[in-house]
């Protein structure tokens, strides 16, 4: 069984930044790559960045030079660091882990950017 935790969503001002962390508890042995989604209100859910065992990282294009994934293996951690926030932001931010073909998902944590 795995849990991941989703915390440091916020209420923040266009132009401003915002640190996700998302905690793996239970067996987190093997997990291909992590990975942040959002869901903005009435869309689906969309891939916002990822990254790979070894560390190898991809962006949502709409991120790309704003948003920076990283990883604490050690403390099975992965962070989302957004900067320069825009309205369209606006999300519920999920955490993902991938082993092989089975999909981890976290509850999100809610993100509001306002203008």
């Amino acid at each position: 069984q795995v849990q991941l935790v989703e915390s440091g969503g916020d209420l923040v001002q266009a132009g401003g930044s915002l640190r996700l962390s998302c905690v793996a508890s239970g067996s987190t042995f093997g997990f291909n790559s992590m990975a942040w989604y959002r869901r903005a209100p009435g869309k689906q859910r969309e891939p916002v960045a990822t990254i790979s065992s070894a560390g190898n990282t991809d962006y949502a294009d709409s991120v790309k030079g704003r948003f920076t994934i990283s990883r604490d293996n050690a403390k099975n951690t992965v962070y989302l660091q957004m900067n320069s926030l825009k309205p369209e932001d606006t999300a519920v931010y999920y955490c993902n882990a991938k082993r092989s073909i089975v999909n981890f998902w976290g509850q999100g944590t809610q993100v509001t950017v306002s203008s």
